[in-house]
C-alpha cells in the first residue's frame, strides 16, 4: 500500500529541479572546458583514445624539444670547430714558413711565441661550454672542462708553457631521443674531435705462446670483447677485429707483442673487466686498477698524438731552430689535425641535415595528432550553446510550473 503525503509533489519537484541543474552545471563545464568529455563515464572509448593522443603528442613535444637542443649544441660546436680549423690552417703556414730553413733562430723563435698563442687559443676552444653552462667536448662528464693543460720549462722559451694537455673527459658523447628508440649524439667528445693521427699501442711482452686463463672480458672504446678459456694470441686478435670496435689488433713481426692501432684518429680507451686480466698479461695495461686513459703499461710504446701534441711539437721545434722537425714530423701532424677536422664537421653537418628531417616530420606528425585528438573531445560549441540555451528555458519553465502547481502552506495563511 503506497501512503500519499502532502510533501510528495514538492520532493519529487525538487528531485527533477536539481537533474536539470546538474545537466546544466555539465553543460557550462563543458563549453568552459571546450571539451565535451568531463567524466571518464561520458565517452569511455573517446576518452581511452584522447589519453593515448595525448601520450603521443606529449611524447612527440619531447623529441622536438631534444632535436632543438642538439642542433643548438651541433651549431656551436661548429663555430668552434671552424675556428680550430682557422687556427690549424695558420699552424700549418707557420710550419711550411719555417721550414724552409731561410730564418734566423731568433726569427723561428719568435714564430714559436705566434704557436704557442694559438695553443693557448686552441687549449681554451676545447674547453668551451654551452650557453647552459655544460662542457661541450667533455663527453658525459658535462660538468667538467674537458681537457687540462700541464705547464713545464721550455727549451729555448725561457719560461713555462703547456707542455701537454691532458684529457679528463669521457668517450661517451650523451644521446638524445629523437624518435621512437632512435638516438643521436649530442656532441663530440674532446679526445676524437681534437685527435690529429690515428694511434697506436705497441706491447714490449712476447705474446706468442699466451693463452686466456679464464673467461673474460676487455672493453675497446666502450665496446666489449669476450674471450674464452685457451684462446691463445691469434683468437685474441681474431676477437678484437670482429668485434667491431674502431680498432685494428695485430701480432708485431719484431717482438711477437700484441700492437692496437686506430682505424681513425682518436685516443684508444682500453681496459680490463669482469675480473680479466688479457691486456695487463699482454703488456698493454697496468696491473693497478687506473682508469684509461691512464692505466696504458708505461713499457708500452705509443705513437699518434692530439692537435695539441701537434701545435706543441712545432713550438718546441721553432724554439730551437730545428728545420728538419719543424718540416718533417709536425707539418705532418698538423695537416693530419686539419684533415680530421674537417671530417669532424662533414659528421656534424650530416647530423644536422638529419635532425632536420626528423624536425619536418615533427612539424607535421604533431598538430595532425592535435587534431585527432580535438576530433575525440573538442565540442561543437554551437550546438552546446543551443543545448545550454535549451537547458537554462526549461529550468525557467519547471521553476514557473511549480511555483504554480504547488499548494500553499499554512505559512501562507498566517500572513
Amino acid at each position: 500500500m503506497k501512503r500519499i503525503s502532502t510533501d510528495m509533489p514538492n520532493n519529487d519537484m525538487q528531485y527533477y529541479m536539481r537533474r536539470k541543474e546538474a545537466l546544466l552545471n555539465s553543460m557550462q563545464g563543458k563549453i568552459a572546458g571546450q571539451s565535451r568529455i568531463q567524466n571518464l563515464r561520458d565517452d569511455p572509448v573517446a576518452a581511452a583514445h584522447s589519453v593515448v593522443l595525448k601520450s603521443n603528442i606529449s611524447r612527440l613535444k619531447q623529441f622536438a624539444d631534444n632535436t632543438g637542443e642538439v642542433q643548438s649544441r651541433g651549431r656551436v660546436v661548429e663555430g668552434y670547430i671552424q675556428e680550430s680549423l682557422s687556427i690549424m690552417h695558420r699552424l700549418n703556414e707557420i710550419a711550411v714558413q719555417g721550414a724552409n730553413g731561410t730564418y734566423k733562430k731568433e726569427e723561428t723563435a719568435m714564430m714559436g711565441d705566434e704557436v704557442n698563442q694559438l695553443l693557448n687559443e686552441l687549449v681554451q676552444i676545447s674547453n668551451s661550454r654551452h650557453g647552459d653552462g655544460t662542457a661541450l667536448f667533455s663527453g658525459d662528464r658535462s660538468l667538467s672542462l674537458a681537457f687540462r693543460p700541464v705547464e713545464g720549462y721550455v727549451e729555448g722559451s725561457g719560461r713555462e708553457l703547456i707542455t701537454e694537455v691532458e684529457y679528463t673527459g669521457t668517450i661517451n658523447p650523451g644521446m638524445a631521443e629523437v624518435s621512437d628508440n632512435a638516438y643521436v649524439e649530442q656532441g663530440f667528445p674532446g679526445n676524437t674531435l681534437f685527435w690529429a693521427e690515428q694511434q697506436i699501442i705497441i706491447s714490449s711482452r712476447n705474446s706468442e705462446n699466451f693463452f686466456v686463463q679464464n673467461d673474460s672480458s676487455v672493453l675497446i672504446d666502450g665496446v666489449k670483447v669476450d674471450f674464452k678459456s685457451g684462446d691463445n694470441i691469434h683468437a685474441v686478435i681474431s676477437r678484437i677485429n670482429d668485434s667491431g670496435a674502431p680498432v685494428k689488433a695485430s701480432l708485431d713481426p719484431v717482438k711477437n707483442s700484441l700492437t692496437l692501432s686506430t682505424t681513425e684518429p682518436h685516443q684508444l680507451w682500453i681496459e680490463d673487466v669482469s675480473g680479466g686480466t688479457v691486456f695487463q698479461e699482454t703488456g698493454l695495461v697496468k696491473a693497478a686498477n687506473t682508469r684509461p686513459p691512464h692505466n696504458i703499461a708505461t713499457d708500452a710504446r705509443i705513437s699518434g698524438g692530439s692537435i695539441f701534441d701537434m701545435a706543441i711539437k712545432l713550438r718546441d721545434s721553432l724554439y730551437t731552430g730545428n728545420v728538419i722537425d719543424i718540416g718533417s714530423g709536425s707539418l705532418k701532424g698538423i695537416q693530419d689535425g686539419i684533415s680530421h677536422l674537417v671530417s669532424q664537421a662533414g659528421k656534424l653537418g650530416a647530423r644536422d641535415e638529419r635532425l632536420e628531417l626528423v624536425k619536418g616530420r615533427l612539424e607535421y606528425q604533431i598538430p595532425e595528432i592535435t587534431a585527432m585528438d580535438s576530433r575525440e573531445t573538442d565540442i561543437d560549441l554551437a550546438e552546446a550553446i543551443t543545448e545550454l540555451k535549451m537547458l537554462e528555458f526549461t529550468h525557467k519553465a519547471s521553476l514557473q510550473t511549480a511555483a504554480r502547481i504547488l499548494k500553499p502552506t499554512l505559512l501562507d495563511f498566517l500572513r
